[in-house]
């Protein structure tokens, strides 16, 4: 006997909770209209919005950490400043650094999803006016690159394949 067969008890498929059974068995008090259907405890939903980059998690949590930082120092400061210790002098110049530090690691988290997006191309829909106009000029300058190349080979061929000399 294997391990799974050990750890099923005999009958176990029978005792399993599915949710018509659950339907069934639960409120048995209740008139069966009133009971109505089974509804789960939560629906899955795909995600709103994409993961963020690595660079940019990166540097987020790293702001996160300097503001959690600053926010503690920032407290035992006033902590030590009501209670007349001599910390408190040096807490309160501490906190000064860690909010410039702070503010430094939020805008770093800013420049660097800026840098990224640039680097990477910024995600569009396809319903975006801007892919439709980049297109058409894609579109435009390889029609012009083929009638130059055209112009180029007749120019080489001295001229052949022309109806009228200008």
């Amino acid at each position: 006997m294997g391990t799974a067969e050990r750890r099923r008890a005999p009958g176990a498929d029978e005792a399993r909770v599915t949710p018509q059974r659950f339907a069934e068995a639960s409120d048995r008090d209740i008139p069966a209209g009133e009971a109505g259907s089974y509804r789960p405890l939560w629906v899955e939903e795909p995600a709103r919005r994409r993961r963020l980059p690595d660079p940019v998690r990166t540097a987020a949590v790293r702001a996160v950490l300097l503001i959690a930082l600053t926010l503690l120092q920032a407290m035992v400061a006033f902590l030590c400043t009501m209670a007349g210790s001599w910390l408190a002098f040096p807490m309160v110049i501490s906190s000064v650094v860690s909010t410039i530090a702070a503010t430094w690691g939020a805008l770093d988290v800013w420049v660097t999803r800026q840098v990224w997006f640039q680097r990477h191309g910024v995600v569009s829909m396809p319903s975006s006016t801007a892919r439709a106009l980049r297109r058409e000029r894609r579109r435009s300058r390889r029609q012009a690159r083929a009638a130059e190349r055209a112009q180029e080979r007749i120019r080489r061929r001295g001229g052949a394949g022309q109806l009228s000399h200008p």
